[in-house]
């Protein structure tokens, strides 16, 4: 199978050892708003581990005697994690809740709010995570890879976890859309073409990836030979200051949030790119997705299918923030602690520092 994720540095694989599991893996979601303090609907924080956020609302629901759609919340977390997360419930299960126990969830604190959680309702995730078998060289390999992601920041890449257990999913989607295969459940029918959509936008990800690491390697006059854009195109790509080259054409979106647009000026739109004031989007194919134009839509159009969905742009680049590495010298063991915005994979920054792949086929 084609692999679709390539990383912007080209170092020699950093080995260590990573299973995502309680102990080793936390996920803590960051509120997009503070919560009022007032109103009809009781915020509760929750720290669960080893199960899904299903398993987690078929929990208080079970309990509460409150029907799983009454119950907000703003984003799904792994179940082979330790995560801390708010759910909204109706005020009126407040006592039914004081009640409640379980052996993998615990009830941090509550309060009060006006409107219902709502999906996307965050804004981003903070991660801790437990590197083990960490040599001391690799420990210093780490460190020094931390300090351009910090400077630079990281492909916004799905990770392996969104295509199923055998990494496969989209070929399902795939074969429905062929009309080889019939689902009937909708649900699952949506989840797998937004598989599909991601399994599309990692494979022009890969693509910006590919064309960046040649501009970044070599000549202006090298690239002539590579590339049929013109000599004056080339030039101006090449003279933009980021890794992760934007193109004439490009759709753009403010960062981190905000419009979608078209990149005209490259050397201004550049320089804001460097500056983290916006990002290049990459295409979730689909019935209502903007497309972009010129040398983008060049490339952009090899991965684009007429998949039976809305469709969108997600951002191909992002900032991590807030990044911290610690070396256990005595028990080999790197643990980091990161920020990322809503919809971004912890898994994918592992691999971009590892250069290599971290799932576990086994």
């Amino acid at each position: 199978m084609k692999p679709d994720r390539l990383y912007p540095l080209s170092h020699a694989p950093v080995h260590f050892h990573f299973r995502q599991t309680p102990n080793d893996f936390v996920v803590t979601e960051i509120p997009l708003y503070d919560f009022s303090g007032k109103g009809e609907h009781l915020i509760v924080k929750i720290r669960k581990k080893g199960l899904t956020t299903w398993q987690m609302l078929d929990s208080l629901s079970g309990h509460l005697g409150v029907k799983v759609r009454e119950i907000g919340y703003a984003g799904l977390k792994d179940k082979d994690a330790m995560t801390v997360q708010y759910v909204s419930l109706p005020r009126k299960y407040e006592e039914a809740l004081s009640s409640f126990s379980h052996e993998k969830i615990r009830i941090l604190e509550t309060t009060y709010h006006d409107n219902k959680l709502r999906i996307g309702h965050l804004k981003g995730n903070r991660f801790f995570i437990r590197l083990k078998k960490v040599s001391p060289t690799d420990a210093a390999k780490i460190d020094s890879l931390l300090k351009w992601i910090e400077e630079n920041g990281s492909p916004n890449y799905f990770g392996w976890q969104r295509f199923g257990r055998e990494g496969d999913n989209f070929e399902t989607a795939r074969a429905i859309i062929e009309g080889r295969l019939t689902m009937r459940n909708r649900k699952k029918r949506d989840f797998l073409m937004s598989a599909y959509q991601s399994h599309l936008f990692n494979l022009w990800l890969c693509k910006r990836i590919e064309i960046s690491r040649l501009f970044a390697g070599l000549k202006p006059k090298e690239l002539e030979e590579v590339f049929v854009w013109g000599k004056g195109v080339i030039g101006r790509i090449h003279a933009t200051p980021h890794f992760f080259k934007l193109l004439p054409g490009d759709t753009a979106q403010h960062y981190p949030h905000g419009r979608l647009f078209t990149v005209a000026d490259l050397a201004d739109e550049a320089q804001r790119f460097r500056s983290r004031q916006i990002s290049p989007t990459g295409l979730l194919s689909g019935e209502k997705a903007k497309h972009s134009t010129g040398l983008a839509w060049e490339i952009e159009k090899e991965y684009v299918e007429e998949v039976p969905a809305g469709g969108g742009r997600r951002y191909a680049w992002i900032w991590p923030e807030d990044i911290e590495g610690r070396y256990r010298k005595e028990e080999w063991h790197y643990e980091l602690h990161f920020t990322l915005p809503k919809g971004a994979y912890a898994t994918v920054v592992l691999e971009m520092i590892a250069n290599r792949e971290l799932r576990d086929r086994g």
